[in-house]
Formats: structure tokens, sequence, C-alpha cells
């Protein structure tokens, strides 16, 4: 167990600490000094900005802008499927997580939409009038 627990330091301290922590920010915090995150895993959180969710079928992949602070940062995600709770125009608050690419834009190998804080009927209302499910609706009417 001991040799275990050596091994699992030396990991660490080789340099396995890079995939093994993965730093969580704000867009802001990101963009501010993009050199400190560079080839790391890491985690970004944001708003998702209204409107900029683009999906292409070939090669499959989503695209959308997150922000915070006013710094806007595009999100590419090169899978077909997303969360259902992903919807533009919810004032939805995204995590994503990858890597921050060379041009400032990050490569998402995750998408996690966090649920509202609260229910707003106004906004339901005027989702079901457009045709869009809200999140979370179990029986859609």
């Amino acid at each position: 167990m001991f040799v275990a627990l050596l091994a699992a330091v030396g990991f660490l301290l080789a340099g396995g600490a890079d995939e093994a922590f993965v730093y969580s920010k704000q867009v802001h915090e990101v963009l501010a000094a993009p050199g400190e995150f560079a080839g790391r895993p890491l985690r970004v959180e944001g708003d998702l900005k209204d409107d900029s969710v683009v999906f292409r079928e070939e090669p499959c992949e989503w695209r959308f802008v997150l922000s915070s602070e006013g710094r806007e940062m595009p999100v590419r995600y090169p899978r077909c499927v997303v969360p259902d709770t992903f919807q533009s125009g919810m004032g939805l608050k995204v995590v994503v997580e990858g890597r921050l690419q060379p041009d400032g834009s990050f490569l998402a190998s995750q998408v996690i939409p966090k649920c509202p804080s609260k229910y707003d009927p106004d906004q339901h209302e005027q989702l079901k009038r457009s045709g869009k499910r809200p999140p979370h609706q179990m029986n859609p009417s």
C-alpha cells in the first residue's frame, strides 16, 4: 500500500499533475491571462450568449459563445449530441471542459449546462409560443 502511495505521488510530481488537476475559471479570467492555461485541461464557466448556438452536421459539431464580465469566448464542441437542457435564450450558465486553443477559442470535450436558478413563468410561456421546449419539461405539450 505504501508503495502505491509513493508511486501516485511520484506520478503527480513527474508531470502527471497537469492531467490530474483541471483548473476551473470564468471566461474573463481565462481571457485575461490565456498563457497561464495554454496546453492544460481546463473548465471554463460563462453565460451562454443568446442566439450564438450553431449546429453543423458534417462534421458533427456545435459552436457557441460563452461570456462573463464583458468578455466572450467562442467554443467548439465536436460531438453530435448536447444535453437536453442546453438551449439558447434560457439565460443559462454553462461549464465546458477541454483546452484553450492558440487563437483564444475553446475546444470542448464536455458541455455541462447549469440549471436555471429560478423558474420564470414569462420565459416559460415565451418558449412554448416559439415552439421550443423548456428545460426539465417532462411531458412536452
